[in-house]
């Protein structure tokens, strides 16, 4: 965070620097992928695992379908 937005920008007012970390907290959370993850992103992940989990749910429920 720091050498991404901390150092590289100028803030004039708190709520500009409060308005500011929060976007770039947001993108770093949901939009930057993670290794963790398979390199997905948060987000992305999120929804794949999502899907999985609604179809293994489905399987559950309806054994023979």
């Amino acid at each position: 965070m720091r050498d991404e937005l901390l150092n590289e920008t100028l803030f004039f007012t708190v709520r500009q620097a409060c308005s500011s970390l929060a976007r770039w907290v947001d993108a770093y959370n949901t939009e930057r992928p993670r290794s963790l993850l398979g390199y997905a992103t948060p987000a992305a992940f999120s929804i794949e695992l999502g899907t999985h989990l609604c179809a293994g749910h489905k399987k559950a429920a309806n054994p023979t379908g």
